[in-house]
């Protein structure tokens, strides 16, 4: 029956209206339909924000316009630095490009590269790729609407590593606005992003959640706050000022601290919560910041 399903959903999804798709999708990932007319969840409303995005959010998630953002905010030394953003991505390109890179596209989810070593890597290999992220309509995947507007582009930056030569983790900070307690932060650090992929959660002040978020598991072991963990939060409550509910992506390691992305619909709205009383508590302090 699940096959079955499944086979349906593939047939007939890119030809559902979007508000259809996402009621769907939300049905088959999280149990429950969505109530779009007065959502709850925190998934209920990201999809709200997928079908009604702010224009700006086009710019902020263009992972080459948003650098100009971060200049401004923050300053450039917490950008990663850029090696080429080419209109076209040709084989004298591909000759400039340093022995290890990471190629990327800027108009989605997941379009990332690593390359170790370009010795071992070939530009019709990378072109091919490339040209795939190119040709997917990133805005059909998801119904994320506000990713129709981006321009897609290629961009190649500098591959980060860490004291042990390993990619460094990605800390995914959910930002809910300020209280007079202090800020209101919701962290996954993912370990292993490109192998066995681990997600453990933490409040502002660095206490373990009981929190699972889609298919990932935790570590079982949580490694401790980076000693620069209070300059990340003072740099994530910069980027995300003004903006409402955003999550703001870092990379946090040895004492340095590089900008990632900001997401405004991050899960698509059909994230599971485990335990899922998490995506109503999460939606509380959602609908706290739009009042």
């Amino acid at each position: 029956m699940h096959d079955a399903s499944n086979r349906w959903f593939g047939r007939l999804k890119f030809l559902m209206p979007d508000h259809v798709f996402l009621a769907v999708s939300h049905r088959r990932k999280i149990g429950r339909f969505p109530k779009f007319g007065n959502p709850e969840t925190f998934n209920e409303l990201i999809l709200d924000r997928c079908l009604h995005p702010n224009p700006r959010w086009s710019k902020l998630a263009d992972k080459l316009a948003v650098r100009d953002y971060v200049r401004d905010r923050i300053g450039e030394k917490y950008l990663i630095p850029l090696i080429a953003a080419p209109d076209v991505f040709t084989q004298e390109i591909f000759n400039s490009l340093p022995a290890s890179f990471v190629m990327k596209a800027n108009h989605g989810s997941a379009f990332v590269e690593i390359v170790w070593d370009k010795s071992k890597r070939s530009f019709d290999e990378l072109r091919a790729i490339a040209d795939r992220w190119l040709g997917t309509d990133y805005y059909r995947q998801g119904r994320e609407r506000h990713y129709r507007a981006i321009k897609p582009r290629i961009l190649f930056e500098t591959l980060l590593v860490d004291s042990s030569g390993k990619v460094p983790p990605d800390f995914k900070m959910n930002m809910f606005g300020n209280t007079a307690d202090g800020p209101i932060i919701y962290t996954g650090v993912v370990q292993d992003r490109f192998g066995n992929e681990r997600i453990d959660l933490y409040d502002a002040q660095w206490c373990t959640l009981d929190l699972e978020l889609g298919e990932f598991p935790g570590s079982g072991l949580p490694p401790p706050p980076p000693p620069n963990w209070e300059e990340a939060i003072r740099v994530a409550t910069r980027l995300a000022e003004g903006l409402g509910y955003v999550r703001v992506d870092l990379y946090v390691f040895d004492d340095k601290i590089y900008f990632g992305e900001l997401t405004f619909t991050p899960g698509g709205g059909i994230f599971p919560f485990s335990p899922d009383r998490y995506d109503y508590e999460w939606g509380r302090l959602f609908k706290a910041m739009m009042n």
